[in-house]
């Protein structure tokens, strides 16, 4: 059974944000777009998060995950709370990023 996902925060300017998202093919395509739409600090607090998440995933503690990049415990303990409770969608990150890139 395959029920589609429904986001509490889905509109027409965010489905075109994601839309546009989808169309960048290669990394120096995200780099250049991204580059332009958020500030420095955002990316990088995006891909913090992401490496929390990664890092919580294989099941590194916080006080290391703390130490060792610098995270704040808030940050941990949103990123957790995704993890948790949230729409899988660090899962589904996880995923596709463990498959070789053939079957991307």
């Amino acid at each position: 059974m395959n029920v589609s996902y429904q986001s509490k925060y889905a509109n027409t300017d965010i489905d075109y944000l994601f839309e546009a998202i989808l169309s960048l093919r290669t990394q120096e395509d995200c780099y250049r777009f991204f580059e332009d739409l958020c500030t420095v600090k955002e990316v990088r607090d995006m891909a913090l998060r992401l490496k929390v998440a990664k890092l919580l995933h294989s099941k590194v503690s916080y006080q290391i995950i703390m130490s060792e990049i610098q995270a704040s415990t808030a940050t941990i303990g949103r990123v957790n709370k995704s993890l948790r409770y949230g729409a899988d969608g660090y899962q589904l990150i996880f995923d596709r990023l463990s498959r070789p890139i053939s079957e991307h």
